[in-house]
């Protein structure tokens, strides 16, 4: 993998745009390089949120979501550096490579 983000559009959504300051609603998994998942909203049958850009996840999801609309799925590929860096978190080794698969489920903003 290389040191920068790789976004991949797997599905187009049609809904409002992820901006910062949102709270997003999305449903996902993660992987570590070896293909191993480490983390599954899918697998605990509950949708995570968060708010997005504000530096309350990692910064490959806050760079990563960024103008991803409602109903669209992403791929993102997260070098160590905009994951977790030298820190393990869980089952994920310092300095690990991550991949995420994203549903997008819903996005509130200030003005709804």
């Amino acid at each position: 993998m290389t040191d920068e983000l790789i976004i991949e559009d797997l599905q187009l959504g049609d809904g409002k745009a992820v901006v910062k300051g949102a709270l997003i609603t999305t449903q996902y998994r993660g992987w570590l390089a070896d293909g191993s998942e480490f983390d599954s909203s899918w697998s605990r049958g509950k949708p995570f949120q968060c708010v997005i850009g504000t530096g309350r996840v990692i910064k490959g999801w806050d760079q990563g979501l960024m103008g991803m609309q409602v109903g669209g799925k992403r791929k993102l590929q997260v070098p160590a550096h905009l994951g977790y860096g030298e820190r393990s978190v869980g089952s994920i080794p310092p300095n690990s490579n991550l991949t995420f698969e994203i549903e997008l489920l819903e996005v509130l903003t200030r003005d709804d």
